[in-house]
This record gives structure tokens, C-alpha cells and sequence, in this order.
């Protein structure tokens, strides 16, 4: 099955949940009228009409199988689309991957300027540390501590930060596949084990469920990168909508270059089937999050 036969269902799952966080962002991130409009501009330029929204997709619909409120739910998945975008333009720098092009258009430093960049992520990480505190995420102030707390642990140092720490100095280690698995754990997988958890914690769900989702966003999140890493050898920089081929040209080392390219797809395969399966206690509520596992290795972008 190709993207293009992705079920209907998912399909437009996927649609009107990322019209809804477009909405949604477009109302958080608001243009002020003084000088400051232009960190403005750029936090929506980098944040809306754009991406997958693959992580706000995860939290929303592991939020709706504890039956907690779609406002609720939004709000945390505009959160974390926050700091995965925030986390595109710091990327993106020339101090980092030096990318001219995010989502087929140029990145926030190539349209901003470097130093309007840096501050346009700062100011999308710290909103949505704010819009988490919120009451109108959820009434009650433990959850939102425990959201809080959460999405913290998965992009600081000991998760996205400490991921692409490891990645910059990835020539200076052991590049092996325990290696290049935790590297990619910490740096792609903590963030979505947030998304998929974050419904359980709205939701104030039993620990066999909560169990449930972090396997499943386990096995996810690997998939997912090998399938990015299959895209960065096979993909076309015009449909995945930024320069390929970077990580052979930077000497780094990937599921694809450990493993081969057939090895890495009966991978990527194998996980995506396997995080399926860890959701088979939530029956058919779990339907479009175990569509989402095919849908992540098999998408062109």
C-alpha cells in the first residue's frame, strides 16, 4: 500500500485534525501591533500551514480514547506541534543542519535572518510551556504539572536536546546500532512518546493503558525514522519538501547505512506491525492510531 491508498478514514483524520490545529495555532500565536510583530511573524511562519501534524494527530486520538474533551485535547496538541517546530528552525541553522528548505519553502533563517530565527523558536517553546500551564487546558493543576513536567523531560537535555547533542558529535562515538538507536530514541522518539502519552495523562488513565501507548509510541517513533532515513537515500527533495541525501554527504551513520535499504524497510515493517499490536486492548478505538503506524512508513515526506 502506498500514501496515495492511505484509508479514506485516516485520511481525512489526518486532514481535519490539521485544519483544526491550524486554527487553533493561528488564534495562540496572535500578531501584536509593536515592534516585537516580526518574532511574530516568524513563530507563525514556521508554524502554521505546514507539516503532517503527526504529533498533535497522536495526542488528540490517544486523548479520545479516554473520552477527554477535543478543546482539552487540542490545546496540548498545538503544544507539542509548538515545540517540534520550534525545534525545525534551531535545526535548520547554520550552526546546526544548515538547511535552506523546510516543508518546500526556505527555512526561518533563510526568510528572518539567523537571529530572528533563534528567537522565533525560543518564543514557540516557551508558549507552549504556557499554554500547557493554562487552565483551560484542564481544570485540574496536577495534570497540567504532569503534562508540564512530561513534555520537559522529552525535549530537554535528557530527550530531543540530548538527542541532537549526540547527533552533532556522532563522529567522535561508537557509531553502532545501540548507538544510532538511542541517539534517535532521545532526538524523534521521546517527542512523539509525549504526543501519544499526553491523552493518558488528560485522560487520568490506568497504568496497563499508559503502558499500552508508550510501547506502542516506542516501536512508532523508530519506524518513523528509519522511514525518514529511508526517504533522506530514496526521496525526492521536491516531495519530501527539504534536501536529501545530507546524511550521506555529512558521513553520519543511519538505520539505512547499518542495515542496507531492504534490512531497514523489513524494519520499519516489523515495527509498525508491532506497535499495531500494542494497542489491540483498546479495540476499535484504536483504529486510526494503528493505521497511523502504517501511514509512517509508508508517506513520501
Amino acid at each position: 500500500m502506498t500514501q496515495a491508498d492511505t484509508p479514506p478514514s485516516l485520511a481525512e483524520a489526518l486532514h481535519q485534525d490539521a485544519l483544526a490545529v491550524n486554527a487553533e495555532l493561528d488564534r495562540l500565536i496572535p500578531l501584536p501591533d509593536g515592534p516585537e510583530r516580526v518574532v511574530h511573524e516568524a513563530m507563525r511562519y514556521s508554524s502554521l500551514d505546514g507539516g503532517k501534524r503527526l504529533r498533535p494527530f497522536l495526542a488528540m486520538r490517544s486523548a479520545a480514547l479516554f473520552g477527554v474533551a477535543e478543546d482539552a485535547a487540542l490545546r496540548v496538541g498545538c503544544a507539542v506541534e509548538m515545540v517540534h517546530c520550534y525545534s525545525l528552525i534551531h535545526d535548520d541553522l547554520p550552526c546546526m543542519d544548515d538547511d535552506d528548505m523546510r516543508r518546500g519553502r526556505p527555512t526561518c533563517h533563510r526568510q528572518f535572518g539567523e537571529a530572528t530565527a533563534l528567537l522565533a523558536g525560543d518564543a514557540l517553546l516557551t508558549r507552549a510551556f504556557e499554554v500547557l500551564a493554562d487552565p483551560a487546558t484542564h481544570p485540574d493543576p496536577a495534570v497540567r504539572c504532569e503534562l508540564v513536567a512530561a513534555l520537559a523531560h522529552a525535549s530537554g537535555a535528557d530527550g530531543m536536546v540530548g538527542g541532537q547533542m549526540i547527533d552533532l558529535r556522532a563522529s567522535q562515538f561508537a557509531q553502532d546500532m545501540p548507538a544510532i538507536t538511542r541517539l534517535q530514541q532521545m532526538k524523534t522518539g521521546r517527542l512523539i512518546g509525549f504526543s501519544c502519552e499526553a491523552g493518558a495523562i488528560l485522560g487520568k488513565a490506568p497504568s496497563q493503558a499508559r503502558l499500552a501507548l508508550r510501547n506502542y509510541a516506542h516501536d512508532l517513533g523508530l519506524a518513523f525514522q528509519i522511514a525518514d532515513d529511508l526517504l533522506d537515500v530514496e526521496g525526492d527533495a521536491a516531495e519530501v519538501g527539504k534536501r536529501v541525501g545530507k546524511d550521506e554527504d555529512a558521513g553520519k551513520a543511519t538505520f539505512v547505512s547499518l542495515l542496507g535499504v531492504e534490512r531497514a524497510r523489513a524494519q520499519a515493517d516489523m515495527l509498525a506491525e508491532q506497535a499495531s499490536r500494542h494497542l489491540d486492548m483498546f479495540d476499535e478505538r484504536a483504529v486510526l492510531l494503528q493505521a497511523v503506524a502504517r501511514f509512517v512508513v509508508e508517506r513520501r515526506s
